[in-house]
């Protein structure tokens, strides 16, 4: 959530307005970006009212409440259902969508007619997609649409089944490729980029080689900002990533309260 301090009467006070794609852009160099995954109006709020400046609709909504074991299963018709449910919270926060498993990859009116749908019909204000050098032509022409593009480099959960669950950056060609999709979608025209667990030291060179936020997961400090799964953050998962530290345990104290409510009603059954 972006706070402004606006002059009254009585000096300062602070207010908190709308982000967009400029403002987050603004952010660079100035402080960190805070963003959140968010599948529904409940967790929307929590984390627009907790401080986030962009919140995401992941396509993480998958293996972290529907119980796949990776985002592939998720189609379209979900990513709008989630979407829409979150922009009913009508967060200060930028609401950007995950476009689903292979679909950027497909032709370009089908792709353009895929963002129009989330913009329109679910409420999103930009879209992130996965991939780099190979989709940067498919980005420039979204932009030029006025669809704003987060893009996503590093370890793509989407290509799980091509490339696995692996640090990205490692050897010196990764490096470069990794290094090449960055500068590619920069120049494409997306307003932020998702860095996902990339070699720490590899974050540092792509975030001074862009003028766009790197918005870093698993990828160290050495971005413009950080994103979490929310669900990770608040301890309800049961096997978070090791670099999602929880700052909370409502997993344990959700079963904590639902036992203590269980013998309640078991007691009252004995009266």
């Amino acid at each position: 959530m972006l706070t402004l301090y606006k002059r009254g009467r009585m000096g300062y006070f602070a207010g908190t307005v709308k982000a967009t794609t400029r403002s987050l852009r603004a952010l660079k160099g100035v402080r960190q970006v805070v963003c959140l995954t968010a599948y529904d109006a409940i967790t929307a709020r929590l984390a627009n009212t907790g401080g986030a400046d962009l919140i995401l609709v992941g396509d993480s909504v998958g293996n972290t409440v529907l119980g796949y074991e990776s985002t592939v299963p998720v189609t379209l018709e979900t990513m709008l259902h989630h979407t829409a449910a979150v922009a009913r919270a009508k967060p200060n926060a930028l609401i950007v969508a995950d476009i689903p498993f292979a679909l950027a990859h497909d032709n370009f009116p089908t792709l353009l007619r895929t963002c129009r749908r989330l913009l329109q019909e679910s409420g999103a204000e930009a879209v992130k997609i996965e991939g780099g050098v190979s989709l940067a032509k498919s980005i420039a022409k979204l932009v030029d649409a006025g669809i704003p593009v987060m893009g996503h480099i590093g370890l793509m959960p989407q290509q799980v089944h091509a490339a696995g669950y692996r640090r990205r950056g490692v050897t010196d060609e990764d490096r470069a490729r990794v290094l090449a999709d960055a500068l590619a979608i920069t120049k494409a025209g997306a307003f932020s980029i998702v860095a996902e667990c990339i070699e720490h030291s590899l974050t540092k060179e792509i975030t001074k080689a862009v003028n766009i936020p790197i918005i870093g997961i698993g990828s160290g400090t050495g971005c413009d900002g950080q994103i979490l799964v929310i669900y990770d953050l608040l301890g309800l998962t049961e096997n978070p990533p090791s670099f999602a530290k929880p700052e909370a345990q409502l997993g344990r104290d959700a079963v904590a309260a639902i036992q203590r409510w269980a013998k309640k009603v078991k007691k009252g059954h004995k009266k």
